[in-house]
């Protein structure tokens, strides 16, 4: 293992740790998606069920354990322990126009035409979009606590690193995975305005006033007015259909 995947995998695990910390303390998952924690766990379900069939090494195990355990652990949180305090009203991101997309995707595009390989692959597809939610409700709220902004950068540092770690594999080892490479940069390219503002503005504040994100622009384009027309269409064509 190089440097850049266990300090990735120590930033990744330092943002689940923060998020997890922030709403115990606090008692509060104000400010938190809790879509975004949904499908998070549904990521880690997803790509490691091969702990069901394969041992690669302790720290293998122990970390994607850990990453399982906190997922469910964060989403019991938010909508058990302290429901009262979810934000429902600002979580309106249909995860819907993720999972399907990204599920159809997994089936077509894939290293090999098996469950575990589809599942994985899901998971990897999912993951790259799985931050939407959040900074769709971030974008809506217009600022968010300074705890979740450290949420949000180390969990982008951890993929930043990743794709180094990329590099670092193809050019050192020859390994090259295209699915994991390209999801990355997808996934690093959502956080890249967030970054800036984090960079810029976000020193010494107990809140980070956020203007619109730009990937929430897009969003909102994306997953309101076009999603709505096709499905207006697909249903006013069925219906035609239905008639005739």
């Amino acid at each position: 293992m190089n440097i850049f995947r266990l300090t990735g995998d120590l930033s990744h695990l330092a943002a689940i740790i923060i998020l997890l910390l922030k709403i115990w303390k606090t008692r509060s998952c104000a400010g938190i998606s809790g879509k975004s924690q949904i499908l998070f766990a549904l990521v880690f379900t997803s790509r490691y069920l091969d702990l069901l069939t394969s041992f690669i090494s302790l720290y293998n195990t122990t970390m994607k354990v850990i990453y399982i355990g906190c997922a469910y652990a964060t989403v019991y949180l938010i909508y058990a322990k302290f429901k009262a305090t979810y934000d429902g009203n600002h979580d309106t991101f249909r995860v819907e126009f993720l999972v399907v997309p990204v599920g159809g995707l997994a089936f077509l595009v894939n290293h090999d035409f098996s469950p575990l390989e589809i599942l994985w692959t899901f998971s990897i597809y999912l993951e790259s979009v799985a931050i939407l939610p959040q900074l769709f409700m971030i974008s809506k709220t217009g600022e968010a606590e300074t705890i979740t902004t450290h949420y949000l950068f180390f969990l982008g540092l951890y993929r930043a690193l990743y794709l180094i770690n990329w590099i670092w594999r193809f050019y050192f080892e020859g390994f090259f995975d295209m699915i994991a490479i390209v999801a990355g940069v997808v996934q690093t390219i959502l956080y890249c305005d967030f970054f800036y503002l984090y960079v810029t503005k976000g020193e010494g504040r107990s809140q980070l006033s956020i203007p619109t994100l730009f990937i929430s622009q897009l969003t909102n384009v994306w997953t309101e007015p076009f999603l709505n027309q096709v499905f207006s269409r697909v249903m006013v064509k069925h219906a035609l259909q239905f008639t005739e």
